[in-house]
């Protein structure tokens, strides 16, 4: 596979396009999931089954690859919080009570987001053109949210679905900034894989708390090949796709691709569910999409070579 990519540049693009596609997938599949189950039994038999998947491929990928201990299962602990268990049950409440176009939109800003938080937190530098992006952003996550009607806003506040939204992307944000410090200890696949167990793990007592066997037996077909898209395709397969992706032509260049999340569920969302994509969604996506590509993108620095002719001092 890696030759072949060697050989064939052009399906590394193919391949990330494929992987951040999926995880707009997900948005439609957590919509139809959510019908049946609850969005905490959707976000736990997603990775449920997902880490029954991605431990054997860690030990493979990872062999004799180090380990959280001590101290640092306090952090992969936070990752499991904050990225797997808190995020997908607003992730899912957003899939069931919220458009799939609007929902979409919106979670897209996250990248500028992250850049903002790694400054608070991790001490990186914020330049003006992050900051450029975060205001882009988050004026194209207004229009979204508001569908162009800012007095409502000022006048209402947020609905409890937008609140939900903001909630999801805060705490998408923060694994990613937390994701940071743990992949400087652990490889990718390690990293994910602790904090899929561990998610899993924290919801695991409130989904049999909530949820009976009756309501699992009862749950359609397309409500579990759902949870199996989302378990093996959206959480897995698209994960190894995309750090291949990082791998073969850098994380600049393959971060770009992320893009391409709010753009397939929105198609999804028109054709399957038949949601209609407003103007004014398309110009709060032109901002929001500008801004995380302009706030993420880090230019290359152009060294211009100087011939040593040119520099000697002639005597």
């Amino acid at each position: 596979m890696k030759d072949l990519l060697l050989t064939r540049p052009w399906l590394v693009y193919v391949m990330l396009a494929l992987a951040t596609g999926s995880w707009g997938s997900a948005f439609i599949a957590g919509s139809f999931a959510t019908q049946d189950l609850s969005p905490l039994a959707v976000a736990f038999f997603r990775f449920f089954f997902a880490a029954i998947l991605l431990i054997p491929i860690m030990l493979t990928m990872d062999k004799g690859g180090r380990r959280p201990r001590g101290k640092e299962w306090g952090l992969v602990a936070v990752l499991g919080l904050t990225g797997i268990a808190l995020y997908n049950i607003a992730f899912f409440v957003a899939t069931r009570d919220a458009p799939i176009v609007k929902s979409s939109l919106f979670i897209a800003s996250n990248p500028v987001l992250i850049i903002v938080l790694s400054g608070v937190f991790l001490k990186e530098v914020i330049t003006k053109r992050n900051v450029v992006g975060l205001l882009l952003a988050l004026t194209g996550a207004t229009i979204i949210i508001t569908e162009g009607h800012f007095q409502q806003l000022i006048e209402t506040g947020f609905a409890p679905i937008d609140l939900v939204l903001l909630f999801a992307v805060v705490c998408w944000a923060l694994y990613s900034v937390v994701g940071k410090v743990a992949l400087k200890k652990f490889s990718s696949i390690t990293t994910t894989t602790y904090a899929v167990v561990i998610g899993t793990l924290m919801l695991m007592p409130f989904v049999f708390f909530e949820t009976s066997v009756t309501e699992l037996k009862q749950a359609s077909i397309l409500t579990w090949g759902s949870i199996i898209h989302m378990s093996v395709i959206v959480s897995v397969l698209s994960f190894i796709m995309y750090y291949q992706g990082i791998k073969m032509i850098g994380a600049a260049k393959a971060s770009i691709f992320i893009n391409f999340m709010p753009l397939s569920a929105v198609i999804l969302a028109t054709i399957l569910l038949g949601e209609q994509l407003l103007f004014v969604h398309i110009i709060g996506a032109i901002f929001v999409l500008t801004g995380v590509t302009y706030g993420t993108w880090k230019p290359r620095k152009i060294k211009v070579k100087q011939d040593v002719a040119e520099v000697k001092v002639k005597a």
